[in-house]
């Protein structure tokens, strides 16, 4: 099957997300979840990227980002994911093994309103729902966790999306999310689908020249 067209437009926000090989553990002591931190803070320092929101988890990671420059956001998954497998290597002592990672990364177009404080709280909710943790900021691999107890060092990495977060935002990340929402979302992973309202989509949809196949089938363009 021919590969689904990729955006790397400056300005839009994306959510980006890869598996390991066979789903296997990764990331399980401190000294492996840092590999994936600091290779992100230095890739983030790079490209001038902005980095709205991430997780790191056992086998995958989720990122929301903001690339400044056109193919911005390709330059700087390339950079990370290398650089971050060769380190990954060189603790393992494995070297020379290949990649650590399934296959290319994952990204998709996020609308900018409420669909984007959406997919942040579906990413930063990822260990509670994991059952990795009770309470969302206690799994120290998260934007979450950098938000609210980070020194300042750790919160220059992260950069507020041009919306406004909610007031209580621990509690935001720490509700439930409904079987719709989630549902949604997962749908936009496994379709290669924007993620927004029916016209935001179908306008990207035609402003990037993606896959026909994006559109629901069945609906009317614009309804």
């Amino acid at each position: 099957m021919p590969r689904a067209e990729r955006v790397d437009v400056k300005d839009y926000y994306y959510h980006v997300l890869n598996r390991a090989n066979a789903r296997l553990t990764l990331f399980e002591k401190p000294r492996e979840y840092g590999l994936f931190e600091s290779a992100l803070e230095e890739a983030r320092e790079k490209y001038n990227m902005r980095v709205i929101a991430y997780c790191c988890m056992p086998n995958h990671f989720h990122l929301i980002l903001q690339p400044q420059e056109d193919g911005d956001l390709s330059k700087f998954m390339y950079w990370f994911s290398m650089t971050l497998t060769l380190r990954w290597h060189a603790l393992q002592r494995t070297t020379g093994s290949g990649h650590i990672f399934q296959g290319r990364y994952k990204s998709f177009l996020i609308q900018e309103d409420v669909h984007l404080l959406s997919v942040m709280r579906y990413v930063e909710r990822n260990p509670l729902r994991a059952h990795l943790v009770k309470y969302v900021e206690n799994w120290k691999y998260s934007s979450l966790y950098r938000r609210l107890k980070g020194t300042p060092k750790q919160k220059k990495i992260l950069t507020d999306p041009e919306i406004i977060l909610p007031r209580d935002y621990r509690k935001f990340i720490q509700e439930p999310i409904s079987e719709d929402e989630i549902n949604m979302i997962r749908n936009s992973i496994s379709k290669n689908t924007p993620y927004g309202n029916s016209l935001w989509k179908d306008r990207m949809v035609d402003r990037f020249k993606l896959q026909a196949t994006v559109r629901e089938r069945g609906r009317p363009k614009g309804k």
